[in-house]
């Protein structure tokens, strides 16, 4: 059985270039993004963890730790990051899992337990290792994306996504489409009209299942 939202997000104890540590150990108290890919020195890959570079400061903003993995060992991911901030201008200061072994691509059921590295394989080989993962602070999975490796990743919209996990964490809010931070936001079902004015004040009723409030502080 693979994993899915609201499963605990494994303890796996994993090696990176910043060391070998234990998952939870790793993400504490914080949010959590891990984002995985298929093989070191590829040009989509090498352009994502660019992005995720770059958006340092967006992650420390949002109390949110990102770790990459890779089909690769410690030293390739070295080099790798070489080019990584050569492209992208910006310091890849996140660990990066070597998962050469695909021990955590199993475990996060990204490949079948058969699976295997044949010699002068390519990415294609471990193509499905393409997988976001969002995991909120008590360590459960709140989101996950898959990408083929043809299309990029729009981390914009991996940043929309964990704002909305962030306002609605706890709270009886949803987040409508393309909902941006500061947007409206949607009153749960599960508080009548009453209930949602005591908690949130003036609420906006479009139709009796769609009640709509200023997102809260």
């Amino acid at each position: 059985m693979g994993l899915r939202i609201n499963d605990t997000f494994p303890d796996l104890t994993v090696e990176t270039d910043h060391g070998t540590f234990a998952m939870h150990d790793f993400q504490g108290d914080s949010w959590l993004i891990l984002f995985s890919h298929p093989k070191d020195f590829t040009p989509v890959c090498t352009t994502e963890f660019g992005a995720v570079a770059q958006l340092a400061e967006e992650w420390t903003k949002r109390n949110t730790k990102v770790i990459g993995l890779s089909v690769d060992k410690v030293a390739e991911h070295g080099r790798w990051k070489a080019d990584i901030e050569a492209f992208s201008g910006a310091k890849a200061g996140f660990p990066i899992i070597a998962d050469d072994d695909l021990t955590v691509s199993k475990a996060l059921d990204m490949l079948p337990a058969d699976a295997y590295l044949p010699d002068g394989r390519t990415a294609a080989d471990s193509a499905s290792v393409r997988v976001v993962f969002i995991v909120s602070p008590d360590k459960k999975v709140q989101l996950m994306m898959s990408y083929p490796m043809s299309v990029g990743r729009n981390f914009a919209e991996v940043l929309r996504a964990l704002d909305g996990l962030q306002a609605t964490y706890g709270v009886p809010i949803a987040t409508p489409a393309n909902w941006v931070h500061g947007q409206d936001v949607i009153v749960a079902l599960s508080l009548d009209d009453a209930a949602a004015r005591a908690r949130f004040g003036e609420i906006n009723v479009k139709l009796p299942y769609l009640r709509t409030t200023k997102m809260p502080a």
